[in-house]
């Protein structure tokens, strides 16, 4: 099966033909630097972290470009209101979106280019703009003329003549037409600038994406993308600005991610429900974040609960606690015995673990279908933790190779997905220590009563056995029974 890509230029999905043999140009739109990533954010740069890392496991050579918007009006207010310059304001935004997006596991892009390093750029297409008649300048403001770009709408899916008739009344009065979206700003006293041939000013925000993704990709590049409130008005900006000065196709396929609700609520600062990566992160471990979002198709909404959060973080515990398990048991010397009854379960294990890559490779060639990826993820599990009660410490040779393969691949597409980084072992110590720590139990006594328990059972005193488990789990502690002897989970 081919890569296919869901295009919101065509509404549906489309075989992924690269403009250049095994290389692939991608730009996704990167935050303005004025206040703390929040968890759209998150989903956004985690959704074009899995594109980009499965673009390369594939084999392909991948410029991503993400860049950072450093001037624009919020900047200038959060400048204003702290007294001190944009650029202050704007490096120590960006130093915060590397610790929330370092604390994702995100992978760096391979150009993150700033919007104030690229004004002449800038300048250079506005005038382009200006001189094919795209464009007019008013006052030392330049607006582009959505009226003279035919094919205005063509992203969205909105009629310019119905755009127009349900279009608001602009304060500007200098526009021709309400839905003309500004190039360059004329500066405001007190406001940064830059000299222009229409005087000291700004460029406005739909500009720089273009001046960025084509001084980085060309005039035409693969895949360009961002959430989907970027649809309207700035993608479809970006294009009719990119298109209308170069006479080319801009970006030929167009990927937009979903929304994240809150509680079933529209996430916005109004409802005062606005949750910042760093706050998700003091809670849950970030591969829980990452585990949650990758459930649900890319361009699904979703909805955080830390009900949701809460059954990922389960599943990524059953994750590590498969890959220690395996650990444990190749430690173990080689079994010469097989059991006849296990030919059957065995040869059913190697089947879901032989077909498995072959499933994920489908799973996401099918636009990234990660949730689809992940139910084969769940299904390799399976196998694995049957071969592992199969062996019950005694490998064979069989088991542990097919061990090593289900290990080797829970790995390597796990690394495509961002998931299972860390040594199996460290991860389930934390979470442990972490766990007790919030119940208010030490290691020591849980160990103390479960050797409790296993003399009780050794002395046949069943009742006793009983009492100290359900005390355990009245506490939150699960044991389990294993042929290795018991364990303990926090429930």
């Amino acid at each position: 099966m081919t890569l296919r890509i869901y295009n919101t230029l065509t509404g549906k999905k489309e075989e992924f033909v690269p403009l250049r043999d095994k290389q692939v140009g991608m730009y996704a739109c990167g935050v303005t630097v004025y206040d703390l990533c929040h968890i759209g954010h998150a989903r956004s740069a985690i959704v074009f972290d899995v594109i980009y890392r499965y673009f390369r496991y594939l084999g392909y050579d991948v410029t991503f470009i993400r860049n950072f918007t450093d001037i624009d009006d919020k900047i200038i207010k959060r400048a204003n209101d702290e007294g001190v310059d944009y650029q202050t304001i704007a490096e120590k935004y960006i130093e915060e979106f590397y610790l929330d997006m370092g604390g994702l596991g995100l992978e760096r892009p391979s150009i993150e280019p700033r919007a104030t390093d690229h004004i002449s750029g800038m300048i250079a297409l506005i005038s382009t703009l200006l001189e094919k008649g795209f464009a007019y300048e008013r006052q030392g403001d330049v607006f582009f003329s959505v009226e003279k770009f035919r094919d205005y709408g063509k992203l969205s899916g909105r009629n310019l003549d119905e755009m127009q008739a349900g279009a608001r009344v602009e304060i500007d009065e200098k526009k021709e037409n309400p839905l003309d979206f500004a190039l360059w700003k004329s500066s405001k006293p007190g406001e940064p600038f830059w000299e222009s041939p229409w005087g000291r000013g700004r460029p406005g925000w739909h500009i720089e994406c273009s001046v960025m993704s084509q001084r980085y990709l060309g005039e035409t590049f693969d895949i360009h993308g961002g959430g989907k409130d970027l649809i309207f008005p700035h993608h479809e900006n970006e294009i009719a600005q990119s298109e209308a000065a170069t006479g080319k196709p801009f970006a030929r396929y167009w990927i937009h991610n979903g929304f994240v609700n809150i509680n079933r609520e529209k996430m916005s600062k109004s409802l005062g429900n606005i949750l910042t990566i760093k706050e998700i992160l003091k809670q849950w471990h970030p591969e829980v974040l990452r585990l949650f979002f990758l459930s649900h198709h890319y361009r699904s909404p979703v909805d955080y609960s830390e009900d949701s959060l809460q059954d990922a973080k389960t599943g990524l515990d059953r994750f590590y606690a498969t890959l220690h398990a395996i650990q444990e048991e190749l430690k173990k010397p080689t079994s010469m015995k097989q059991k006849k009854g296990d030919i059957a379960p065995v040869e059913n294990s190697r089947k879901a673990i032989e077909s498995f890559q072959a499933r994920f490779e489908e799973a996401m060639d099918d636009d990234f279908n990660t949730a689809q990826a992940l139910g084969y993820f769940y299904d390799l599990q399976t196998a694995l933790n049957g071969l592992l009660t199969l062996s019950g410490g005694q490998p064979t040779d069989e088991i542990r190779s097919l061990l090593n393969q289900g290990r080797e691949h829970l790995l390597n597409k796990g690394q495509t997905l961002g998931l299972f980084r860390e040594e199996p072992e460290g991860y389930m110590d934390r979470q442990k220590k972490e766990g007790l720590k919030k119940l208010g139990l030490s290691e020591g006594d849980i160990l103390n009563l479960i050797e409790a328990r296993k003399t009780a059972r050794g002395n046949k005193d069943w009742k006793k056995a009983d009492e100290i488990r359900n005390d355990l789990l009245s506490k939150g502690i699960l044991l389990e029974d294993t042929p290795t002897g018991t364990i303990w989970k926090i429930k």
